[in-house]
């Protein structure tokens, strides 16, 4: 159902004037989504507290609240067509009253850790792009269709929010800059291996994959998400993730995305990591695990630059940095970068890989196939890496696929599951190999990743195909030739 319902409002957004692509579809669904799980999550509450006799006092003053102005119902449960607003009505209510309301709860809320500070967050980023009012009316026709009141129900929402954010990416100029594959991800965690009390970071919070997919892996840890303590449960919701991201619309999804993961504040900054001064990080800003693609190609200005010890306009390699610098002594860490880190031969990378080989472990690297990434046209490698002790050995696996990536063709667990099993006691196969630290070079420092154990695969035909094969060429030979003597 919850499908049906997406693919339907995609369509009423393609045919309004002030939505143009897939960003917007995803962008202005998120808000009114957004609102309608707000309203579930007031409901639930409401419910609890009258179990335990107390009294629950709602977010949202009445006039703004669903049931008022997008979905008043009438006694049998069906929407109240007098009294929904509609057409020019409904914009001008939108965009004059509610959007400003929502906006000051920023300014109102407690600390930035309520769901009170990300609703005022959101709203002061966000704006009502459908011009239509009738359009409008049908979105949220639609949504109020759904519902959030289930373990079960949240999470088909979230996996269908996920596939949004993918086609999202496919539609962007940078597939990458939205969506990395689940897949990956859940494979990147399972390496990494947090558990629960570890504060775990993404400086490029994109979509906010990465802490979508720890917090489903710790909650499997535990077998079932019954299984918590209150204590851990706490923990999980308000001290284990936290984020930041520059862009606004990536900031939105990410937030989105971890709500209805089952994150209900979530701890996302929206601002730009590498504005950050490294010198001004202390120990309390410190983490456990950092999980993270950040954005590779983009470039930084001098000033920005400025915040870092090894200059370079390389947006990657100054977020390496920044992550090397933020991990606690013995965190560990997985981050996705473009598999030329390995091998550049400018100052700043040959700087930056002797940094990463002398003040972390960098245990393993992840050699991923083209197309990984759908929309980028770079290979990439995934680094492994602990803080406090010097590599000594690295560990290299090669993933080689009998088939080319793409969009429908995508990277899979299975795909991966070969990489997980052998990581565990880095053993050497065809598609992996070790480099022991006294083998690399201490000028340069390159790390290419160079298979020394892939065998050639070499086509050896049969004799009679071969002499096939020249008998099909003395024949051509042949009626070449004739065809030059008729010339004569």
């Amino acid at each position: 159902m919850f499908e049906q319902t997406f693919k339907n409002i995609d369509d009423i957004l393609h045919k309004d004037a002030g939505c143009g692509s897939e960003l917007d579809y995803v962008e202005q669904t998120s808000w009114v989504l957004f609102l309608k799980y707000l309203d579930d999550l007031e409901n639930d509450k409401q419910t609890a507290a009258e179990l335990t006799g107390k009294t629950y006092t709602n977010i949202i003053a009445p006039e703004y609240q669903w049931n008022t102005w997008a979905a008043p119902k009438l006694a049998d449960g069906k929407l109240d067509h007098h009294n929904a607003k509609t057409g020019d009505d409904l914009t001008d209510f939108v965009n004059i009253h509610l959007f400003p309301y929502l906006k000051k709860f920023k300014v109102d809320a407690e600390s930035a850790d309520t769901i009170e500070y990300k609703i005022g967050e959101i709203f002061s980023e966000l704006k009502n792009r459908v011009q239509s009012g009738y359009n409008l009316r049908e979105v949220i026709n639609r949504i109020d269709e759904l519902r959030f009141r289930t373990h079960a129900e949240k999470h088909e929402m979230s996996h269908l929010y996920e596939d949004k954010i993918k086609n999202m990416g496919n539609a962007g100029r940078n597939g990458g800059e939205y969506y990395t594959p689940r897949p990956l991800i859940k494979t990147i965690i399972k390496v990494v291996a947090p558990k629960i009390g570890d504060k775990i970071y993404d400086g490029a919070v994109g979509s906010a994959g990465f802490l979508c997919e720890a917090f489903d892996y710790l909650l499997q840890s535990k077998g079932k998400k019954e299984h918590l303590t209150s204590a851990e449960t706490e923990i999980l919701q308000k001290r284990t993730f936290y984020g930041k991201e520059k862009k606004s619309l990536a900031y939105i999804i990410g937030i989105m995305n971890m709500i209805l993961h089952g994150v209900e504040a979530p701890n996302i900054i929206h601002t730009n990591t590498l504005a950050e001064n490294l010198a001004d990080i202390q120990e309390k800003d410190r983490y456990d695990i950092v999980l993270a693609n950040p954005p590779f190609g983009g470039k930084e200005r001098a000033e920005v630059q400025q915040n870092f010890p090894i200059k370079t306009g390389e947006t990657a390699s100054l977020f390496l940095q920044h992550f090397i610098k933020i991990l606690k002594a013995g965190g560990k860490a997985g981050v996705v970068i473009k598999n030329t880190f390995l091998s550049n031969t400018d100052n700043a990378s040959i700087a930056l890989r002797k940094q990463l080989l002398t003040d972390c472990n960098l245990h393993t690297v992840l050699d991923l196939p083209g197309g990984t990434f759908t929309g980028a046209g770079v290979k990439t490698v995934v680094l492994f890496f602990e803080k406090g002790l010097q590599t000594q050995h690295v560990w290299f696996y090669q993933l080689n696929l009998d088939r080319n990536l793409g969009k429908t063709n995508s990277l899979s667990e299975k795909d991966l599951a070969d990489f997980v099993e052998l990581q565990k006691t880095k053993n050497e196969s065809e598609n992996s190999w070790t480099v022991d630290i006294k083998d690399i070079d201490p000028v340069t420092f390159d790390l290419s990743a160079k298979n020394p154990n892939k065998k050639e695969a070499v086509a050896l035909r049969k004799p009679e195909e071969i002499l096939a094969a020249m008998k099909a060429l003395d024949d051509e030979s042949v009626d070449i030739l004739t065809s030059i003597l008729e010339l004569i």
